[in-house]
């Protein structure tokens, strides 16, 4: 396993994811998860399961660009498991123009045909 590899993939998933959000689109901060039934997303004492059920989750929670604001992930951690696993752990923040909320993330990521991919998330917010 090449450790600097796997820290090399998992952030380039997390920058795209990134600048996805920042330009508006849900949709595209999605592809960074497993199109899968198993995928599993923890936060707000609620737990979803499947690509798609999260994708409506993030819809309604962020229904316009003003809601979405400006994503940030900082301090990032990234601990490879082995070559087709790693967990990734760090803060987000929105900045919006009324508040700047804030939070904790810890992220399973699996390494698949498509690049590395989210199949566990649990975020929580301060």
């Amino acid at each position: 396993m090449n450790a600097d590899a796997v820290r090399e993939g998992v952030m380039q998933t997390l920058d795209t994811q990134v600048a996805a959000w920042n330009e508006g689109s849900i949709r595209g901060f999605m592809d960074g998860y497993a199109r899968t039934d198993t995928l599993m997303f923890l936060s707000g004492g609620s737990m979803r399961r499947g690509w798609e059920e999260s994708f409506y989750a993030y819809k309604r929670g962020y229904p316009d660009r003003s809601a979405m604001g400006t994503l940030s992930f900082e301090e990032i951690e990234v601990r490879p498991l082995s070559a087709t696993h790693a967990l990734a752990f760090g803060r987000w923040r929105l900045t919006r123009g009324e508040d700047a909320p804030t939070g904790l993330f810890s992220l399973l990521l699996q390494n698949t045909d498509e690049g590395w991919l989210v199949v566990h998330d649990h975020t929580s917010s301060e």
